[in-house]
Order: structure tokens, then C-alpha cells, then sequence
């Protein structure tokens, strides 16, 4: 599960030095991937300092730390 975690949050990251910022919906529909795995994955990367997750009103939306 470890090694899924983290290809899913190299492609989490790939997507958003590409796109600036996303959803976890958006995230989910260009990833393609399940809502827990991207939460885990997610979850990985802002323990790391690699993303920022901020609160909106629907959610939250999410982007790289050196953006």
C-alpha cells in the first residue's frame, strides 16, 4: 500500500506543478484514482512540506509549496 500512496502523491504533485491548484474532486477526476488513496497520498505530501491544503466553502483546494 506504501508504494501506491507514493506514486499516487508523485502524480498529485506532477498535477499540481502543472495546473497551479485543484480540488480533491478535481484531483479525483484527473487522477483517476479513489478519495482514500488521494487523502493518504495528500496527507504524505503536506507532512513533507511539499503542499499546502487550504479550506473553502466546498471543501478545500490544495497546491504545491513553491508555488
Amino acid at each position: 500500500m506504501i508504494t501506491e500512496i507514493g506514486i499516487t502523491a508523485g502524480d498529485i504533485w506532477h498535477y499540481l506543478d502543472k495546473n497551479g491548484n485543484a480540488t480533491l474532486e478535481e484531483l479525483m477526476k484527473n487522477i483517476g484514482q479513489k478519495r482514500e488513496l488521494l487523502l493518504m497520498s495528500l496527507g504524505w505530501l503536506a507532512r513533507e512540506g511539499h503542499v499546502i491544503v487550504e479550506p473553502e466553502s466546498s471543501g478545500f483546494r490544495c497546491k504545491l509549496t513553491h508555488s
